[in-house]
Formats: structure tokens, sequence, C-alpha cells
């Protein structure tokens, strides 16, 4: 169980800091917390796997959401926003103005 939790974190780590070099479809803030929570997540692997002498440890798997959550965020984030046509734009102006009335 040990070893799939430093490798489980280990792979998150990976990702996220992949995820936090791409610049393509993401915010600032987005790349800056992939890649903050990424080098925590792979630096406390490190620690496990190298550094740890044993006994009691924590296990949490809910730790394991948000490089779930940031991958999501981040494919969603990259599907393009269809453009409105200006036909399209002025119907939506007469919708809004015909239910104010």
């Amino acid at each position: 169980m040990f070893n799939w939790y430093v490798g489980l974190l280990a792979i998150s780590g990976i990702v996220m800091l992949a995820l936090a070099a791409l610049k393509q479809g993401q915010s600032t803030v987005s790349r800056s917390i992939n890649g903050i929570f990424g080098a925590v997540y792979l630096g406390y692997a490190i620690y496990l796997a190298f550094f740890f002498d044993g006994g009691s440890y924590l296990i949490f798997f809910q730790a394991f959401l948000l490089p779930v959550l940031m991958v999501v965020n981040f494919f969603r984030n990259r599907t393009p926003r269809t453009k409105l046509t200006d036909t399209q734009k002025a119907w939506r102006e007469f919708q809004r103005t015909d239910q104010a009335r």
C-alpha cells in the first residue's frame, strides 16, 4: 500500500508539473497552482521513497482529488468557445429587450 501511495504521489506531481509547463488554455493562476502543488507532490513522494525511515505515516487519498480537478480544468479550458455571429448577437439582444418589457 505504501509503494502505491508513493507512486501515485509521484505520478500526480509529474502530471501537474507537465500541465504547468504548458501555456495553452490556462491562466497564470492555474499554471502557478499546478506548478506549486506538482512540486509539493513530487517532493513528498521523493521524501517518502528515499528519506523516510519508517514509522507511522498518514495516507490522504483525498489529496488525489486536486490533480484530477486540475486535469479536468485544463481540458475544459482548452475547448474552444463558439463565437456568436452578428445575427446571433442581435437575436439575443432582441430577446433581452423583449423580455424586459
